[in-house]
């Protein structure tokens, strides 16, 4: 039942002695706000940093050719290793239960596309299907590469977004028309879209794509490629085979097998556990951060409460004097405890995800390393529950230090 008395009391006291109310608020409300801005913070930094992996398939490796180091069987250092498409055939066959798809992959030196009077710079590769499984690639408009194109090598290209705004008009529409690569024409059969974030999306929309074989056959190396990346099962990991694979391509290609550069690799599976545990680390370091603001906070509220207990010694004895139960003296100190830490708590609350909000909007769609800041509702309204219960048993020690009073004691005290 709400007790008018009770608060004109507490709204009293808080009156009388505003300089330490606002003290004793300020901590409250920097615990709360400094836990929810980390995390939302945080968040944003691990926002960012994922964003540039997108879709992409993480339990990847990729593999490809570089000049030996090291003199083997009869061969000089310094030989350039010469990936094919057998060998792609060879490790899907013998690693069939372990890999799930493998994209050999070719770059192809060009000029600048032109079309019509307009010239740009892009990167120009020859891919094959299994790609959209591995890459962050979204189709937008018409279609991606089918076998039937690698098949018959057929002259068609699937142009990423950001080709589309610098060769065509707005109002037009891509798919049918031609683009001038290397002095020939290419259809364009497709339109795709990165699902990664910041420069890494704008860079992947910079690319022009063609069938392999058709690349194959632009430079003049049919069967050839320059490398390739593969994707496990689920229950796969990438570090179980990678050795043996890149093992089984140094002995098809006559390397040293202690050369390290006849055959690069690179383990993005590992690189993603490794950010994983890094951004671990980091909401760990939050949340000891965040509650120990907090906690410092609510015992700021503690030790005012027990001042105050103190300088009210006299007018508690009075009232237990004329009357008062011990629980109307304890509900009085708690009261006063809860409501400054709720008020402080949830003033914190509202201004650090007001400034999480304007944060997000500064933003937009983000850069490399921070995105879309953000902080989940069950947690900012979870910790200031905690914080209000906190807030509670604090002041509960007063309140009963209070209750204890001795009438006689009390009005003896000066």
């Amino acid at each position: 039942m709400f007790d008018y008395d009770k608060w004109q009391e507490i709204f009293g006291t808080i009156r009388k002695h505003k300089l330490r109310t606002f003290l004793t608020a300020l901590g409250v409300f920097w615990g709360i706000f400094m836990l929810v801005f980390l995390m939302g913070s945080g968040r944003g930094m691990e926002n960012g940093v994922f964003s540039n992996f997108g879709d992409r398939a993480t339990n990847a490796l990729y593999v490809w050719a570089m000049n030996t180091r090291l003199p083997y069987a009869g061969l000089q250092a310094g030989r350039r290793v010469i990936l094919n498409e057998k060998d792609v055939e060879a490790i899907r066959v013998k690693f069939s239960d372990e890999i799930r798809f493998v994209a050999p992959r070719m770059h192809v030196p060009t000029p600048a596309i032109t079309r019509g009077g307009k010239t740009e710079d892009f990167e120009v590769r020859g891919e094959t299907p299994e790609l959209q499984h591995i890459e962050p690639i979204k189709i937008r408009e018409g279609r991606f590469i089918n076998p039937l194109d690698l098949k018959y090598r057929r002259k068609i290209l699937v142009i990423g977004h950001r080709v589309q705004e610098l060769l065509f008009e707005e109002e037009e529409d891509p798919i049918g028309q031609y683009l001038s690569v290397a002095g020939a024409e290419y259809k364009v059969v497709g339109i795709f879209e990165s699902s990664r974030g910041g420069e890494e999306s704008s860079e992947d929309e910079r690319t022009l794509i063609m069938p392999l074989t058709t690349a194959q056959l632009v430079r003049n190396q049919v069967g050839i490629i320059d490398w390739f990346v593969c994707t496990m099962h689920d229950e796969v990991k990438v570090s179980s085979i990678e050795d043996q694979v890149v093992a089984m391509l140094k002995e098809r290609h006559k390397v040293h097998p202690d050369d390290e550069e006849g055959i690069g690799n690179f383990n993005l599976e590992k690189e993603f556990g490794e950010v994983m545990g890094l951004f671990f680390g980091i909401r760990l370091i939050i949340w000891v951060v965040g509650i120990g603001s907090l906690l410092a906070g609510v015992i700021g509220v503690g030790n005012i409460m027990l001042i105050i207990v103190k300088e009210r010694t006299k007018e508690i004895g009075i009232r237990k004097a004329m009357g008062a139960t011990p629980g109307s003296i304890v509900s009085m100190v708690l009261l006063e405890s809860v409501f400054i830490t709720t008020v402080a708590g949830y003033v914190g609350l509202l201004v650090s995800t007001g400034i999480i909000f304007l944060m997000s909007q500064a933003v937009g769609d983000g850069g490399e390393f921070f995105y879309n800041p953000q902080i989940e509702a069950t947690v900012g309204i979870g910790a200031l529950i905690i914080l209000v219960i906190s807030g509670a048993l604090t002041g509960l020690i007063p309140a009963l230090q209070a209750s204890r009073v001795n009438p006689v004691v009390a009005l003896k005290d000066e």
